[in-house]
């Protein structure tokens, strides 16, 4: 094995993070393996170049293949949070909708997908940020306000977009076009 494919910690020998996600390409459901690239992202531990440079040095294999298109997701030309957010834009893409601005201001809301011609909006919900009292109460009076605003805007579980991702970009489309007519 190549010295840049592992370290060590704590005196331990180690693959590096790029080396263990290009092995794991190979050997775990695509759901596994992008949860494994998601885990990496939030540690700080993807390295985009150092996988790509490994991409090119095992470039024909069954794992490269796999990894090169687990990665797609995470190179969107924009600023994301979450992967979540990744994903919605992702199927959003795949059933030809009109995309939206992503992560942006309107007024006093920072919203996490917003269509402005429309002033339809879509919060991308995990439970994780959104499972207290506390959020819950604020989320439903955000949601008062912004509709008082002139802006509908609807919650999705972040769950939601991982297990039902066409069924939800279906349903916007479907919105954005009720929010299009005339009136």
């Amino acid at each position: 094995m190549p010295d840049r494919d592992w370290t060590t910690l704590e005196e331990i020998p180690v693959t590096s993070a790029s080396r263990t996600l290009f092995d794991l390409a190979g050997a775990v459901s695509a759901r596994d393996r992008s949860r494994a690239i998601d885990r990496a992202k939030r540690t700080g531990r993807l390295d985009l170049g150092e996988l790509d440079e490994m991409l090119v040095r095992r470039g024909g294999t069954p794992e490269a293949k796999m990894l090169r298109k687990a990665l797609t997701l995470y190179r969107k030309p924009v600023y994301d949070r979450a992967r979540s957010e990744l994903l919605f834009l992702e199927a959003l893409e795949q059933e030809n909708v009109a995309l939206p601005i992503l992560n942006c201001w309107e007024g006093k809301w920072e919203i996490d997908a917003y269509w402005p011609a429309e002033r339809f909006a879509v919060e991308v919900d995990g439970w994780e940020t959104h499972g207290s009292r506390e959020a819950f109460e604020s989320d439903r009076l955000r949601q008062e306000e912004m509709k008082l605003a002139g802006i509908d805007c609807i919650p999705i579980s972040a769950r939601r977009i991982e297990t039902e991702p066409k069924q939800v970009a279906q349903n916007i489309r479907v919105l954005l076009s009720r929010r299009r007519r005339p009136k």
